[in-house]
Parts: structure tokens; sequence; C-alpha cells
């Protein structure tokens, strides 16, 4: 029973307790003050009676009969006696009619009993008899009923008034209490919020303890963050320019042309300086940092306003572009070079030859050490020309990335209102491999009738950019509902970053899974990490919607934003995917095995799971093993 009720039950019975008390004392008050003036009515009555009597000169009995007869019919009376000195009845007049105005069983449960009024009768100085006068006790019993029922309906006011008082007061004071609820059970669901002390002392420190507690946790979240961000920049970054190194991009870049879910096509971009000692002589070591420092800032400036391009520093001289999505090499180098020459002319005009530049068009799928080697042979190319010279690649070979956005469009469109989409499934199992955590659903699309299904890379980023995501994520979300109705299991789905900031889409998310509970405690849905952080208020919004639906919530792509992720302690993330880029090549990176190791650790003290992505060998699987992860995906996985 819950608090609320055991309140009011407890101020209804002392209410009742009142009640009863009261009235019970009101009514035998009242039946004592209506049997004292009815006996001294009768004693009145008699006495007046008695007095007309014994003014009589003759008292025949006719006379005698006359007056007490009009005695009784002037007034309320029950009986009225008159008897001589021998006891013998001279007159008698009664009313034996039922008491009217009250019910028989109040009459019953509360007798008025009023002894008669007693005069004596003189004839003369002679005694002639005693008269003995009882008023009626109706008019009693109809007013002391009127009374009772009467208190009985303040009563019934009193308390409705009171019902609504007393529920108003309740409410506001166990808000505290309801709020010390919501804290706890937010708790239970990893969700680490604090809530204004309350004013009753009793609770307030129970929520200052449980505040302090949370506070707690979130700054040791945000410590061992803020640690592992360190370390994962130390790891992957370059001291200098803070680019990322060789080795993460190599990963990316490696994931970029092996990944189905990567950009069909894209651009390598490598930048080198001419003659770096030479220049380092120059302008001396602080002058050489500077000046890598700002490469790298128009590195940065050019890549910014995409979320797929990579900017990295490969080694003393050599600078890098990893730039999904590009099809024109020559527009990229060009814009990189209008950029660095500014940079010189304006900043190092001591330096003449600064750069060459090398770009190549690369397409998903392609051998890493082909597009590597390309590259570096165009970057030959530039050098033989002369100083801040560039050479893009002339190949025009596309795959469907040269279709114009509006036939993209009508592609997309097409394939959604023909029902053209599909999921392809992966298994994601515990990290000991005996069970399977749930199955990933990744979306395909057939743009033309009997053509290919495309992978999402395909046709991605040119649903973001024509906002036509909120229709294939809640096509993908209608086809994990029916995966579950059809199998046993969990399922996943992602949903894509530009979806989270839809209002709309989160009020149409409501709508097609209210009412499937079964379904939603199966369903696990994942959010790209920088889509969460670059619209946190909203992926808040939608994972109170999820969570209170029963899903599961999940981020992936986790680790690349690792700076950031303090902001999701108080969500109730279920569960994350560590990029791919960190768990390639982990049996052989001891830095990415402390980082990962350590990601593992903080997750795990707020109740999350992690998922390793993309292991492909034993050797990994057996390195994530011992890390600590809880489930892990990839082609190293026995599917059979």
């Amino acid at each position: 029973m819950s608090l609320f009720r055991q309140l009011w039950l407890s101020i209804i019975a002392l209410t009742v307790f009142v009640f009863l008390g009261s009235f019970l004392v009101s009514v035998l008050s009242a039946r004592n003050y209506l049997e004292e003036q009815l006996l001294i009515k009768n004693g009145d009555n008699a006495a007046a009676l008695a007095l007309s009597l014994s003014q009589l000169q003759e008292k025949d009995p006719v006379t005698v009969e006359l007056m007490v007869a009009a005695q009784f019919d002037t007034g309320h009376y029950q009986e009225i006696r008159l008897i001589d000195p021998h006891k013998q009845l001279i007159v008698e007049r009664r009313d034996d009619a039922p008491v009217s105005g009250a019910p028989a069983w109040f009459v019953k449960l509360l007798p008025i009993r009023v002894q008669p009024g007693i005069a004596q009768v003189q004839d003369g100085w002679r005694q002639f008899g005693t008269v003995s006068v009882l008023s009626h006790s109706q008019f009693a019993y109809r007013e002391l009923w009127r009374g009772a029922w009467g208190m009985v309906l303040w009563f019934l006011l009193a308390a409705v008034i009171a019902g609504i008082i007393g529920t108003w007061l309740l409410r506001f004071i166990t808000r505290p209490l309801n709020q010390v609820v919501d804290q706890a059970n937010a708790l239970t669901e990893r969700r680490f919020t604090t809530v204004p002390e309350p004013k009753p002392t009793e609770l307030k420190s129970v929520v200052r303890a449980m505040n302090s507690m949370v506070e707690r946790i979130r700054q040791m979240f945000a410590e061992e963050t803020a640690r592992l961000a360190d370390l994962r920049a130390r790891l992957n970054r370059d001291a200098v320019t803070q680019l990322h190194n060789r080795e993460y991009f190599m990963g990316r870049l490696r994931e970029a042309l092996e990944s189905d879910d990567s950009a069909p096509v894209g651009t390598l971009l490598l930048l080198r300086l001419k003659n770096l000692g030479e220049i380092s002589n120059r302008l001396g070591r602080q002058g050489t940092d500077r000046l890598l420092c700002d490469i790298a800032a128009e590195f940065r400036t050019l890549c910014g306003g995409h979320e797929k391009w990579l900017p990295a520093r490969l080694n003393g001289p050599d600078f890098a572009i990893l730039a999904q999505n590009q099809s024109d090499p020559a527009a990229l180098a060009s814009q990189l070079a209008e950029a660095i020459t500014r940079l010189q002319e304006g900043s190092y005009p001591q330096v003449s030859e600064l750069f060459s530049i090398g770009a190549l068009r690369y397409q998903r799928g392609d051998v890493i050490s082909a597009q590597l080697a390309g590259v570096d042979q165009l970057l030959a190319q530039a050098e033989l020309k002369g100083a801040n010279i560039w050479q893009a690649s002339e190949d025009e070979t596309l795959v469907g990335a040269a279709l114009p956005a509006e036939v993209w469009r009508d592609l997309i469109c097409g394939a959604l209102s023909d029902n053209r989409i599909k999921l392809i499934n992966f298994p994601v199992v515990d990290a000991q491999g005996t069970s399977a955590l749930h199955h990933e659903g990744v979306v395909r699309l057939q743009t033309e009738a009997d053509g290919p299904w495309r992978p999402a890379g395909d046709f991605m980023h040119f649903a973001v950019r024509l906002n036509l995501t909120t229709s294939l994520d809640l096509g993908v979300v209608r086809l994990a509902l029916e995966e579950l109705r059809q199998r046993a299991g969990n399922f996943a789905v992602n949903l894509s970053a530009e979806t989270v900031a839809d209002w709309a889409f989160h009020r149409q998310l409501i709508n097609l899974l209210k009412g499937q509970g079964e379904l939603c405690q199966r369903l696990w849905v994942e959010v790209p990490v920088y889509g969460a952080v670059n619209h946190v208020e909203a992926f808040r919004e939608l994972c109170l919607i999820l969570k209170q639906l029963g899903c599961k919530v999940g981020l992936e792509q986790f680790g690349r934003k690792l700076s950031e992720i303090d902001k999701f302690a108080d969500l109730g993330i279920d569960y994350v995917k560590v990029d791919p880029s960190f768990v390639r090549g982990i049996d052989t990176n001891p830095g990415n095995q402390e980082l990962l190791k350590g990601v593992c650790k903080m997750v795990h003290g707020i109740g999350i799971m992690t998922i390793a992505v993309g292991v492909q060998t034993q050797a990994e699987l057996d390195a994530i093993v011992t890390l600590g992860f809880d489930g892990v995906t990839g082609p190293a996985i026995k599917t059979g």
C-alpha cells in the first residue's frame, strides 16, 4: 500500500473517530437538555393546572373533567391524570399515538425519559387530589433528529472541503518525497540526477546524501573521462599539432575502404613540407612548431564542416586528409593549396618553397596499399613540378555518387514507397561467445527495381542532405518490429545523427512503438556518439522516450568524442559500441589496450555494457576478452 494511501486512511479513520465522539457527545447533550426542558415544562404545567382546579368553587366531576380536557387539548401532552387522596382515578387523558418526525430506530436508540410534573389540588383547606402532567416527547425527538441529521450533513460538507484541502496539502507535503522516489528510481536506471533539497528536515538529510552520492559519481565519471580523453590524445594525436597521428589515420582509412557503411567514394590527400630541416634552421624550433600548428589549423578549418573528414599529421613533414564523400580531389587540393599559400605569404615570407600536395580519388573496396602508393605517386609528380604545387588524380570513374541530389531524392523516395528496403542481420555475442546479446540490423536500399541492394554508405549522405533520414529511420524501426515478431531474442537498429534532432520523429516514434510493449522490451536502439554530442537535449528527450517504452538505448562509434561522454552520465544508457578504429589491431597495440581497458572500467562503474565492433581476427578477439568487454561483433564471430 502506498504511503499516500496510508496517510489518507489514517486521516479518514481519525476524522471518523473524532466525528463519532463529537456526534455522540452533542446528541447526548441535546437529549439531556430536552429532558430537562420537558421536566420543567411538566412541573410548570402541573402547577398551573392544579392552581386552576383549586380555584374552582364547585368541583363537580363534569367541571373538573372539562377543565382537564381543555388543558390537554390546548397543549402537547402525552398524559394528564387527576387522582384523589385515596389513589382513585378521577380524570385521565392520554395520547398513545406513536412518535412521528423521527425514525423508530432513532427513538429506540436514544430514548427520552422524563418524569411527569406533580401538583396538589386543594378544595379550601382540604386536599382534593393530585394532578400529574406528562408532556409529549415526539417534538423533542423531532428536534433531536433534525439536529443529528444536520450535524451529519455539516460533517459531510466539512469532510469534502477538508478532503480537497487535504489532497492539496498532501501533494504539497509528499512532493519532496516523490522527488526522492523519482531520484531513487533514476539511480536504478543509471540516470544520475540531483533534486532540490526539500524543506522537511526528515527528507532533507536523505536528499542531501543522495545528491552528494550522485555528485561524487558524476565527478568520478568526469575525472575518468578526462583521464581517458587525455590518454586517447596522447596515443592517437600528434604532440605538436594535436592532429590525429598516423596510426589512428591508417585505422580510419582502412575502415573507410573496407566497411560497407562507409561512403562509396572519397579523396585521400597528402601534403608534404619541403625541406623541413632547412625550414627549421630558418625559423628555429619554436618558429617551426608555430608553422606546423598554423598548418594544422588550416587543415581543421577545411575539415571543420564535415563530420566524416579526418585531418592528420602522419610524420614530421607529412599531413593528410581523409575526405569521405568528396569525389573531386582537385577541388580539395586547390582549396587547401590556396589556404596554405595565404598562410605562407602572410606569416612566413622567408619560406618560399613550402609544400607539395597529392590528392587521389578512392572507391570503397579499394586496396589500402594501392591507394597509398597512388597518392604518393601524385605527390612525387607535384614535387617534380616545383614548390607549392598540387597534383590530383584524373580518373572520373564514380559509383553513383556523381548523380545529382534530386535524382537521389527520387531514388530514395521511390525505394521507400515501394518498400525496397531491408535489414541485413549481424550477430552480437557475449565476450565468451556462448550466447547472442542481440542481432544488429544494417539497412540496405534497392534504389532501382531489380537493381543491387546498396549499403548505407551509398545513399545515407544524400538522405542527410535531402532531409530524408526521418523516413529512412522510421522504415528501419518498422522492419525491426517485424523481425522481432518473427524471431526470438533481441534486435538492434541504428538511428542517424540527424534524426535524433528531429522532434517530429520523436512523436512518430512514440506512435509507432506505443502498444508494442513486449517487442519494445527486445528492441535495442543505437545512436552515433557524434549525433548525441551535437544534439544533447534532443538525445536526452529521445532516451527518456525509449526508456519509458521499455527499449534499450546505446551509443555507437564510442571513443571518438571521449572528452564529452560525461554529458550522458545521467541518461541511463544501457550499452556502448566501441569504434572499430580502436579495436583494429588491438592485440598488438598496448596503448589502445590501456585506453579500452579504462573505458570498460569507467562505463562498468555506472552499469553500462561495452561491445567491441569490427573484431577481425582471433587474436583481436582474445585481447578483447581480457580487456573486460561484455560483447563483440565482427568477422571473427562465428555465425554458424
